[in-house]
Order: structure tokens, then sequence, then C-alpha cells
């Protein structure tokens, strides 16, 4: 065979086999030039549970079912907005997709913040499923007009963590200065006489080594997510309050989407969603339960605190409080709360 022959003839097979290669289309999961991009904020480390086997197993789902034409960048540690603007900052566009907890704003979502009140929860999961139901009811929809919400979610109840102070009754905050994350705790903190401290969940672990404050009232999940379980050794467990949470995308940037890259969004968003998130939340609560009990911590729990005689009293009070000053501004707040017991029921686990 000619030397002119075997090259006319290797120029042929690469020919062939481009063409093979280009009809083939990309490789399942990769991600084209031209891919949209979708910057996702959230404030949890990139180490938490929540980003790992949550936000990154969706983002990659979204990118596969898209044909890699969706690509989700995520900036975790609130590296691309601050945790109490990302709602804000969707809204306007600084990023395409936030994970907001809404408590962070005070009375930007009344009605959704009324599920946070006491003994409406006692799970990750539940508190997930009556958001869910709450918003699809539309029965808290309107205070998310500006964004396309595409998954409630919710952490476990919230836990007082402290260093050698046990909290069994309220008197026991008396005097104690305990980072809160929600206005319904801070109420409760305030009103048994302790001083409610607000601040970003990125400085709680700082401000306990260096004795700024006594401890915190925040999920199991967290005080393992922020490492706040390495500093203290005594816990209070009982459904004091539920923290909401969305995760909410850019109004316009979804409408901009071709139908069947909308499809691709839907098809992720709404209630599995809800109940993966909250299952997640709750396994970790048991992970990070498990751990400090094995190091000897004090542990107490107060399962149903409306039922307790130390408790009651105070939670009681706080609620139907909270409840009046929403519907002073015009808000049916008890139609809510009533709503709001009714996916409390139908959600429990």
């Amino acid at each position: 065979m000619s030397n002119k022959f075997k090259t006319s003839a290797m120029f042929l097979f690469v020919a062939f086999a481009t063409g093979l290669s280009s009809c083939s289309g990309q490789p399942e999961g990769a991600v084209k030039e031209d891919a949209i991009i979708l910057r996702f904020s959230h404030f949890w480390p990139a180490t938490a549970a929540l980003h790992k086997d949550v936000f990154e197993p969706w983002a990659r789902q979204i990118e596969d079912d898209s044909a890699g034409r969706l690509k989700v960048e995520i900036y975790p540690s609130a590296t691309l907005s601050k945790p109490d603007i990302t709602y804000d900052s969707t809204a306007k566009g600084t990023v395409d997709i936030g994970a907001q907890v809404q408590g962070y704003i005070s009375g930007r979502f009344p009605l959704t913040e009324i599920t946070q009140l006491p003994g409406l929860s006692s799970s990750g999961t539940q508190l997930s499923c009556m958001l869910q139901t709450l918003y699809n009811d539309d029965v808290i929809a309107s205070e998310y007009d500006d964004t396309h919400p595409l998954f409630m979610m919710a952490s476990g109840p919230g836990a007082f963590h402290t260093i050698d102070k046990p909290i069994r009754k309220p008197e026991d905050l008396k005097g104690m200065r305990i980072r809160r994350p929600l206005e319904i705790a801070a109420n409760i903190i305030e009103a048994a006489g302790g001083t409610p401290v607000g601040m970003p969940a990125s400085d709680q672990y700082t401000s306990l080594q260096r004795g700024v404050i006594d401890g915190v009232s925040t999920p199991w999940d967290a005080a393992g997510a922020f490492r706040l379980a390495e500093l203290t050794n005594t816990h209070t467990t009982m459904p004091l309050y539920g923290s909401a949470l969305l995760v909410t995308m850019n109004k316009d940037k979804y409408e901009s989407l071709p139908d069947d890259l909308k499809q691709v969004i839907d098809n992720h968003s709404g209630m599995e969603m809800a109940k993966t998130a909250g299952n997640l939340f709750d396994r970790e609560d048991t992970r990070v339960i498990a751990e400090a009990k094995a190091r000897g911590d004090t542990m107490i729990e107060i399962p149903d605190p409306l039922s307790d005689p130390a408790w009651s009293g105070i939670l009681k009070t706080e609620i139907q409080s909270y409840l009046d000053n929403l519907e002073a501004q015009g808000l049916d707040a008890q139609g809510v709360y009533e709503k709001a017991q009714a996916a409390s029921a139908a959600c429990k686990v």
C-alpha cells in the first residue's frame, strides 16, 4: 500500500470517527459551553450535610436532567450574599437562587413565622411538610410573590446549648445572654429574664469562645454544622420553636428559561424536595445528639413544653401575644394558626 493511499485512508477514518462523535452529543452530565449559569447562595459551610447531601445532589440532578444546558454554581458560607439579605438578593437578581431563614428578616414573613410557634412541630420533616402544604394551599404564598419559590424546608426544633449552665425551667435563663435566631425565640428568652442576642450563624462560635454570649438557641443540626457542640456541654431539647427556611429563585430568571428547562426546575421543586431536606435535618439532629451523649454532656429533654407546668404559662402567653400583634396589623393570624395546626396534624410522622 502506498504512503499516499495510507494517508488518505487515515484521513477518512478520522473524519468518520469525528462525525460519529459529533452525532453522539455530549457525555451524560456534561455541561455545555453555552449553559445557563444559576448562582446559588447559602450560608451553611461547605462541610455541612445540607450542602453535601441535599444542595450538591440537587444541583447535579438539574444539570443532568437538562443535558448540561443548566449549571448550578453553589456559593456556601455566605460568600455571595449575607444570610439576612439572601432572599432580597434573589428577588433583585444579585443571585439566581438563594436559601434563606425567613426569621432572619424580622416582620418580612409574618404568616410564615406563625408555623415556628412552640408546639407546632417536633421534627424538621414535619415542619417542612407543614410549610410546603401551607404554601401549596395559598395560605402563605402571597409573602413570596417577588420570587419563584422552589421548595420550603425546615430544621428540627430549637434547643438551648450552654456551657455548664443547665436550663430546666424559664427562670434558669435569667441574666443569660443567649443568641436567638427568631423573633419568637427572642420573646421567650426576654420574658424569662434573659437577654436575646441577634447575630449571624457564622459568628456564634467565636462569640461563645470569647464569652460574648453564654449560650445559643439553635437546632441540633446547626449546633453540629457550626461546631457549637464542641464548645457547649449542657443541652435542653424541646419543641420551643421551629426554624422555617426556603430555597427560592429569581422570578425573571425562571421566566426567561425555555419551557423544557422550566420543567426541569419544576421537577425538582415542591413537596418531595421539602421532605428530602427535612429528613436530612432530622438525621443530623440524631447524629449530633448521639455525639453529645457519647461525650457525657448534660442532656435535658422537655418533649411537651405546652403541657409542662414550668413552661406552659410563658409559652402560651407568648404565642397569644405574637398572634395578637399580627392581628393588630390586620393579618388573619388566628386563622393561619388554625390552618398551621391542621397541617401539623396532617404532616406528623
